[in-house]
């Protein structure tokens, strides 16, 4: 695609190449998330398996910490940081439970004790 055709009549060829960046880069945040959701999906699934609760306070503590310092050295607000880090973990946690249930709901109908 060329140059031109990439972007509207009457936008700034700046504007248009900061936003085909800024779309690139979100196009790159979505498959992250997609992979790091997929990854605590087994979590999710091994500590069910374990009778593990879904929410761990501590390695949440030690993440939330790890993120701020991450954002500082990046330049990137740690406020901000550690509100998307809490967002995520929310998800996580009511992934986590879900799993859980379901995971309970099957050895009930299975028959088996729940543990």
């Amino acid at each position: 695609m060329s140059e031109t055709a990439a972007r509207p009549a009457g936008i700034d060829p700046e504007l248009a190449r900061l936003r085909r960046s800024i779309d690139n880069i979100d196009a790159a945040l979505i498959h992250v998330l997609a992979e790091r959701f997929k990854a605590t999906q087994q979590v999710g699934m091994l500590k069910a398996e374990l009778g593990m609760p879904a929410s761990d306070p501590v390695r949440e503590a030690t993440q939330l910490a790890r993120m701020r310092e991450l954002a500082r050295d990046a330049e990137l607000d740690p406020v901000f940081a550690e509100k998307f880090l809490a967002f995520l973990l929310a998800e996580v946690i009511q992934h986590h439970e879900a799993i859980a249930l379901d995971r309970a709901q099957d050895r009930v109908v299975d028959g088996a004790p729940l543990a």
